[in-house]
């Protein structure tokens, strides 16, 4: 059963997606719940399925103090690096809350001082707590509905599937293909045995 970190203040949960694609943007969610918010349903995003992410999204929306969601997108992530465009990414969700937090949960194992804001690190976050799990279900189904209309300028890569992932399909379409400004030239997009130019 997920919980609280605190009951008594104002705790915002941050939480990123699509840290490990070749391309796209990363995202993230900042959520504060009401105290009093409770859900059978909820669970970090990678234990649901794409029909329980998007049933709880409008709940979530609907039923929370206030909500952000942020994109880093590949240029920024090709500069400052994939962990550094991910805690962005967590830093510009929170500046579109309504509602200051006093207390920041993040899942993962690496963040930055927001603001002078207390915060807590949480490795598996999500899948303890339900502010957490909340940004992360908000932070997935806005990542995959923007990989959806990517799709429709390149089908080729099948985005509506892989969401940019490293899928054998998606690294075959790099190969035939080659990149798009979507796609993270930092990162490997093929094995090595196989090059691309840029």
């Amino acid at each position: 059963m997920l919980k609280s970190y605190y009951h008594n203040i104002d705790e915002v949960g941050t939480d990123e997606a699509g840290r490990g694609c070749l391309a796209g943007p990363v995202t993230a969610a900042a959520i504060l719940l009401p105290k009093d918010f409770k859900n059978d349903i909820l669970n970090d995003s990678k234990q649901l399925s794409h029909g329980k992410r998007n049933f709880l999204r409008p709940i979530l929306e609907n039923d929370c103090r206030c909500y952000g969601v942020a994109h880093v997108y590949p240029e920024k992530i090709d500069e400052i690096n994939i962990l550094n465009a991910s805690i962005l990414a967590m830093h510009k969700a929170i500046d579109l809350l309504s509602v200051t937090p006093k207390f920041i949960i993040v899942d993962g194992n690496r963040f930055k001082s927001y603001k002078n804001i207390p915060h807590k690190s949480i490795v598996k976050g999500d899948s303890k707590f339900m502010s957490i799990a909340a940004a992360s279900v908000l932070a997935k189904t806005y990542r995959d509905a923007y990989m959806e209309e990517l799709h429709e300028q390149f089908p080729m890569y099948n985005w509506k599937k892989n969401k940019g992932y490293p899928t054998k399909e998606h690294r075959e379409a790099i190969l035939k293909y080659g990149t798009t400004k979507y796609h993270r030239k930092s990162f490997r997009l093929l094995p090595d045995q196989l090059t691309l130019e840029f």
